[in-house]
């Protein structure tokens, strides 16, 4: 489930090339998983309808993963500008680490509990240190090395409010696994649960769109034969990640899925660059980040032996 989202945000990256607007890049890609999930939920389920019992008794929460989802998406999406990539990785990765230990520690969203013991925090150190020295280390070395004087923690202080906001999308991320998860468990059907969770994402993104941005006109900016077909298949790899998250987190709980799912965005974030695929930058993969890829499944191994 990992894997797929760096391809699905260079998918979407394309997209965004032609549409000229995040917003509507994201608005396609919710469309297209929607319809997607639609279908599956039909082939799988035989209805997409929902029992009027589950709206009267069950929490109200249980709807707003996509929301939550939607808020975490667009948040990278404006920082991105302001931090960086690197950056804009790290620090919803920090907050989606945090979030998903909290809901493990305190059962929260009525997730299965996982109390946080010494052995764990040890995997979580080791995961912490594994994730810095794959994203962040090798960018940090590399402008160190080409402006060594520069003013690092003044420039970090001016940034603060926009790298607490990065960290908050992330909690707000793992906080939609919960919640897609404990929906999946009350409609039988994490399939269901997802299609729910992206159709509520595109609600408030056609709003946005249509009526505060009055930019939907730019999807035909899309089409036409000189534009790749592939570009539309953003959602559909977005749908795969929802559900996988939605199926697992009620069987090994929402810090491990979050964090093996990680480990899967990071492998593939670094094959996509060592290879240069889907247009991305080619770069080498460095010998720190190899080491940082071992901490990482060590921190996976302890956590998953808690």
């Amino acid at each position: 489930a990992g894997t797929v989202v760096p391809i699905q945000t260079a998918v979407n990256s394309r997209l965004r090339s032609y549409v000229l607007s995040p917003f509507v890049a994201s608005f396609v890609s919710f469309s297209v998983g929607t319809i997607f999930l639609f279908f599956i939920t039909l082939f799988t389920k035989h209805t997409v309808l929902i029992q009027p019992s589950i709206f009267i008794e069950e929490p109200r929460w249980i709807w707003i993963g996509g929301l939550l989802g939607l808020i975490g998406l667009t948040a990278n999406i404006l920082l991105f500008p302001v931090l960086g990539g690197v950056q804009t990785v790290v620090l919803p990765i920090m907050g989606q680490i945090i979030m998903s230990i909290m809901i493990d520690h305190f059962g929260l969203f009525q997730a299965p509990m996982h109390h946080l013991t010494l052995l764990r925090c040890a995997g979580l150190l080791i995961l912490v240190t594994g994730v810095v020295m794959v994203i962040a280390l090798p960018e940090w070395l590399r402008k160190r090395k080409q402006q060594p004087y520069m003013d690092f923690e003044e420039d970090t202080r001016s940034k603060l409010p926009f790298q607490i906001t990065g960290i908050a999308g992330g909690m707000l991320m793992a906080a939609q696994s919960a919640i897609n998860g404990k929906l999946g468990s009350i409609l039988a059907s994490p399939v269901h649960a997802a299609f729910v969770s992206f159709l509520v994402g595109t609600i408030f993104l056609f709003i946005i769109v249509a009526f505060i941005r009055k930019e939907i006109t730019q999807i035909r900016f899309a089409i036409g034969h000189d534009k790749p077909k592939w570009i539309w298949i953003g959602g559909i790899l977005g749908s795969f990640f929802v559900f996988g998250m939605s199926y697992l987190v009620p069987i090994i709980g929402t810090g491990l899925v979050v964090i093996i799912c990680l480990f899967g965005q990071i492998i593939c974030s670094i094959l996509l660059d060592s290879f240069g695929w889907i247009g991305a930058k080619q770069k080498k993969v460095t010998g720190v980040q190899y080491l940082g890829l071992a901490f990482i499944f060590l921190a996976i191994v302890l956590i998953r032996m808690n």
